[in-house]
């Protein structure tokens, strides 16, 4: 196994903070497979206190897309698993969570987001159930941890954090590389959101059907007693075959985007009820009480975030859009779409009653005002084909690469 060590000291060379290797392990976690990174020369942000690469600066973004969306790539992530377990755990999560906890099966994951008292979206992540009184919630990045705790009260539950890091492994041959590495083989069960225990040279790992990048994927769960680098080299060795690289978030961030995937804090935040942010869908009245449910009863329902294209540019974030001569919303993320070749971002419009069809005028990155328009989400693939593995032809190179 790499010395962790002497990971630490290159990767601390390699972000802009000073301080040595021990006061930047109690601010900055790096991922224990970080090292699969370093030869990259990655540029590093902080996601939830630990390290997530952001950019490369010795390889071709739009090469390492491709491979993405036509072979296979790995993600080091800085997503937080919190742990629930108790007695009461399935109560606490029926509090918190505005979608019903008790349909959740053991061996299923559910998409959930949390409200604050007046409505305001605080969290969005993956529920897993890993037992019939114990779950872990995979959380984006913010302070949840509190939340959970102060909402705990009179109920028979812990809240802790299990020290377990999470990785992706995504693109259309994702599952050949399951399948490889898993001492059984693929598991029996294994559809869109399950969750399942499989061995890797004899060790348990625990691994789900999702991912955030809308390709065919799964995660994989690095808890404290596992020998990381055995299980990160062994997806990396049975992933040569197909051409396997790890991938920063510039490039998954591309892609999310194309596949509507909400980022907590940029495209929604506590100022953002969740029909406003096209989550409405995931707030069920028919659950019984939840925190903020009073307040999203009396609130507008309408969607104010939708898909922005932009032919020739791409947007810049924040007030960059105009109809009339007036700002008209706000881009919140952005990015260029190798596929659909053109500027895609997403963008909360200040009138819920324009949506799609909606030209705007939009302020790009390139310094350039270009004409945009607004769209549903995701910009294509409108029924999850590519990640239930129901679409199986592999998209075309416009140009080539």
């Amino acid at each position: 196994m790499p010395d962790a060590t002497t990971d630490i000291e290159f990767v601390v060379k390699a972000v802009p903070f000073g301080g040595g290797a021990s006061e930047f392990q109690q601010s900055m976690a790096p991922h224990p497979l970080i090292y699969q990174e370093l030869p990259y020369d990655p540029k590093f942000g902080v996601y939830n206190r630990r390290l997530r690469s952001l950019a490369y600066a010795n390889t071709d973004t739009r090469e390492l897309y491709w491979r993405l969306r036509r072979q296979v790539m790995v993600s080091h992530t800085g997503e937080l698993p919190i742990e629930i377990r108790g007695a009461d755990a399935e109560a606490l999560l029926e509090r918190v969570f505005t979608r019903n906890v008790a349909k959740v099966r053991v061996g299923r994951c559910s998409y959930q987001i949390a409200c604050y008292p007046d409505g305001g979206t605080i969290m969005d992540g993956v529920l897993m159930r890993l037992d019939s009184d114990r779950y872990w919630y995979v959380q984006g990045d913010g302070e949840f941890y509190s939340w959970l705790r102060a909402q705990s009260y009179g109920l028979d539950v812990e809240i802790f954090n299990p020290h377990v890091w999470v990785s992706q492994v995504q693109g259309p041959r994702s599952m050949d590389v399951l399948a490889e590495i898993a001492d059984d083989g693929m598991p029996e069960r294994f559809r869109y959101f399950d969750m399942a225990e499989i061995r890797v040279d004899g060790q348990r790992l625990i691994i789900t059907r999702t991912g955030f990048t809308n390709e065919l994927g799964w995660e994989f769960y690095l808890e404290p007693d596992a020998d990381a680098a055995a299980i990160g080299d062994r997806i990396m060795l049975a992933g040569a075959e197909w051409g396997i690289h790890t991938t920063p978030a510039e490039v998954t961030n591309a892609r999310r985007i194309e596949g509507g995937l909400l980022f907590s804090g940029t495209d929604f935040n506590q100022d953002t009820t969740p029909f406003e942010a096209g989550f409405g869908s995931l707030v069920d009245f028919d659950k019984g009480d939840f925190v903020g449910r009073s307040a999203l009863v009396a609130a507008d329902r309408r969607n104010r975030t939708w898909g922005l294209k932009t032919d020739g540019g791409t947007a810049c974030h924040g007030n960059s859009v105009y109809l009339e001569g007036s700002n008209a919303g706000l881009v919140t993320s952005s990015a260029w779409s190798p596929t659909l070749q053109c500027g895609v971002a997403f963008v909360r419009l200040d009138d819920p009653d324009q949506g799609p069809g909606t030209v705007l005028d939009v302020a790009c990155m390139d310094g350039q005002t270009h004409s945009g328009e607004v769209c549903e989400l995701p910009f294509y693939d409108r029924n999850g084909d590519i990640a239930r593995g129901r679409a199986t032809e592999l998209p075309e190179i416009p140009g080539g690469l």
